[in-house]
């Protein structure tokens, strides 16, 4: 029997409202742009539309710049999984930025994988203000 086809599209990107991480709510969009203003506080990923996965392994990653952790070694890429757990699934994938600004400019490459195929990747410029 063939495998039933999953339907992944990035519905939005770029500078959202504060995250309520204990939420099952999506943050609010406030910009969709590649480049990000950085400010502390700034929360910034992207959100896809899942359909068709109900039950599958969901992998994530944010590769980041180069910065330490508190004992100044320097941090690997953020990673993750979940199963999805509807045929109609929203998922965000983002970070916020916090203290030391300078470290955290540049580069942030998101990536999903669901069943190990890549289904979702976006790179968003921090930026100086």
């Amino acid at each position: 029997m063939a495998k039933k086809k999953i339907d992944v599209k990035i519905y939005s990107y770029g500078e959202y409202e504060t995250w309520d991480r204990n939420s099952k709510e999506i943050p609010k969009l406030k910009s969709i742009t590649p480049t990000v203003q950085a400010e502390l506080g700034t929360e910034f990923g992207y959100v896809l539309h899942i359909k068709k996965a109900k039950g599958l392994l969901l992998r994530f990653c944010i590769d980041h710049p180069p910065f330490g952790d508190e004992n100044g070694q320097t941090m690997a890429p953020f990673v993750g999984e979940l199963y999805i757990n509807t045929n109609d699934y929203r998922f965000f994938l983002g970070d916020c930025i916090w203290a030391p600004l300078e470290d955290k400019m540049g580069a942030w490459k998101l990536s999903t994988w669901i069943d190990d195929q890549l289904v979702a990747e976006k790179t968003l410029q921090l930026v100086a203000q």
